[in-house]
């Protein structure tokens, strides 16, 4: 298995990670927000803690529930005062979701929820196997979303457009977590030789 750049449970790597990482640990840790979502089981998804954020990236934050009108509530009672606050609850696919946004010092935040644990919810899933795209790959790999996201494009369409993915690119990677490391290498292999 191809080894994760960081430990994701905790949000202590990004103390010794690029200008942004730093700047979004002490902010994290200025609002104690792990901490305060303790109970939801909070990780720290997307692009900042794999490098490949643009300036408008938000911090990301997913969150496990057993009850949607309680964690609207909680998030509700503990960021409702933040700037530009909003919070939805939807069902999507015949689940529950409840996210909410808000700006603190800068940064703007996603918390998003649902009754999944968070290790198997798709945005963790999309964050590693991009972060083991990444680790095979190398800087130039970086560079290169980067430079795709920078044209509009979203984090896993440009995944998709980097690696000649076929289909929903979304759909794609989630099989691609699946995947053993040979399997990754020898698609990489393939597909990616412009990137590298």
């Amino acid at each position: 298995m191809i080894k994760p750049s960081h430990d994701f449970s905790s949000i202590d790597y990004l103390k010794n990670g690029n200008v942004r990482q730093r700047s979004a640990f002490e902010v994290l840790h200025d609002l104690k927000i792990i901490t305060t979502l303790a109970s939801f089981k909070p990780l720290l998804v997307g692009t900042i803690p794999i490098e490949i954020d643009l300036p408008a990236s938000d911090l990301d934050i997913i969150c496990e529930f057993h009850d949607a009108v309680t964690f609207r509530e909680f998030l509700i009672e503990k960021y409702g005062q933040y700037e530009n606050f909003d919070v939805r609850h939807k069902v999507v696919e015949r689940t529950e979701r409840v996210v909410a946004n808000f700006n603190y010092r800068g940064w703007m935040f996603e918390i998003f929820g649902q009754p999944i644990p968070t290790t198997q919810q798709n945005g963790y899933r999309h964050m590693i196997i991009e972060d083991r795209i990444l680790n095979l790959l190398g800087s130039k790999a970086k560079r290169s979303i980067i430079q795709i996201k920078g044209s509009g494009l979203k984090t896993e369409p440009a995944f998709g457009k980097m690696l000649k993915l076929k289909g929903d690119p979304y759909s794609a990677l989630l099989e691609m977590y699946e995947w053993n490391t040979e399997q990754l290498e020898g698609y990489l292999r393939a597909n990616s030789a412009d990137v590298v």
